[in-house]
């Protein structure tokens, strides 16, 4: 075997550890912002911490200034609405809080700060990267409050799209933050229900970029660990909610997840895109309701794979071992069986299977799945036919 050639990146700072979220001015100062616009979503901002936070900027000499129009599936208006407030509060660098919505929406605020074309021109496609004007991109420091997207150390966000409703992943390489800070007492306050489908995201993107079937060791290495990491802290995380080893291994779990998928993602995400966006559903739950019939369709090409990776986990039985994990995972942290549990149904199933088969996550699958086989396999997931 010849080996590829591969560009391999992983760039951001991160600041891990309790108490940490004290440091953010310094952060700020050193990555010459003096006026960051905090961007997060309407339930976070109306939270205690976050005035705390926002008095320690004030108090530093900072010039900050709140923005929470965040949908939890961000739309282009919340970036428009972004970019309006950052351009009239003078604001020279974007703090993003929060889970992967209000993370997403504050780097795609500093991305489209400025530039002449859409944020859908800025698709993740080719090089469409590049008909941003770079020069105009401020500086980003990320701070997670959930352990799911990992969008602190990554270089695109989410966005839905008005017409057509499908999930557009829009790139940058110069929006990867500058600093990330995971201080998991942030995370404390995180629903049982919110904590458990963000940890399924997080092993959502561990596990498909460990089977992506592209070159890239250290991403294997990474998503191994990080599912290891899901396996021993989930369940804590969701039982004990002041667990903050618990909370900690989570929040590096989710960090893990999003710097390995450079190596590709695959049909869990191919699918829950499009149900996410067409019936506004959250992203995780989508993920940990989805991976099960992910992981069995796809079974002929990742058998082995996951032998080995069941073998890492300490798990017993191979793959069929490593499926009744996930399955026993999700009773125990009650995420649901199929996607009629939460009110999803078949009626707009070519829909799903034609954004499926398009998604830029269908390219890392095992399998490059038909419109067809998408059609069945997220019906599927609808009626809980595993």
């Amino acid at each position: 075997m010849t080996l590829p050639n591969r560009n391999l990146n992983y760039p951001t700072a991160i600041k891990f550890g309790a108490g940490r979220i004290k440091e953010l001015a310094e952060h700020c100062k050193a990555c010459g912002i003096r006026r960051p616009l905090f961007v997060t979503d309407p339930g976070l901002a109306a939270m205690p911490m976050v005035k705390a936070i926002l008095d320690d900027l004030r108090k530093a000499g900072l010039g900050v200034a709140l923005f929470s129009d965040v949908r939890p599936n961000p739309v282009e208006s919340n970036v428009l609405e972004g970019v309006k407030a950052f351009v009239n509060g003078n604001h020279d660098g974007v703090v993003a809080f929060g889970g992967g919505s209000g993370l997403d929406v504050g780097k795609m605020i500093s991305l489209m700060n400025g530039q002449k074309v859409s944020v859908f021109d800025l698709e993740d496609v080719g090089d469409w990267w590049t008909r941003a004007d770079a020069k105009l991109i401020t500086p980003i420091i990320a701070v997670p409050t959930t352990a799911g997207t990992g969008s602190e150390v990554g270089r695109a966000g989410v966005v839905t799209h008005p017409v057509t409703h499908e999930k557009k992943i829009i790139f940058h390489p110069a929006i990867m933050p500058r600093v990330a800070i995971l201080d998991p007492e942030l995370s404390v306050g995180l629903p049982a229900k919110l904590t458990a489908a963000t940890g399924f995201d997080a092993l959502a993107h561990n596990l498909e970029a460990y089977c992506a079937p592209f070159y890239h060791p250290l991403s294997v290495g990474v998503a191994l660990e990080g599912m290891r990491l899901v396996k021993d802290n989930l369940a804590k995380a969701v039982k004990k909610p002041t667990d903050l080893d618990a909370r900690g291994n989570m929040l590096v779990a989710s960090a893990m997840g999003a710097t390995a998928f450079q190596r590709g993602l695959g049909a869990i995400h191919a699918l829950s895109h499009p149900f996410g966006g067409l019936y506004d559903a959250h992203h995780g739950l989508l993920n940990g309701i989805i991976m099960p019939y992910v992981l069995k369709a796809n079974r002929k090409k990742i058998e082995k794979d996951i032998e080995r990776a069941a073998a890492y986990l300490g798990i017993k039985g191979g793959f069929n071992g490593f499926l009744k994990w996930i399955l026993a995972l999700r009773k125990e942290v009650s995420i649901p069986n199929a996607l009629k549990d939460i009110g999803i149904d078949t009626k707009r199933l070519d829909e799903v299977a034609e954004m499926a088969v398009k998604d830029p996550s269908a390219g890392g699958n095992p399998i490059q799945f038909t419109v067809k086989q998408y059609k069945a396999l997220a019906k599927k997931c609808v009626t809980g036919d595993l």
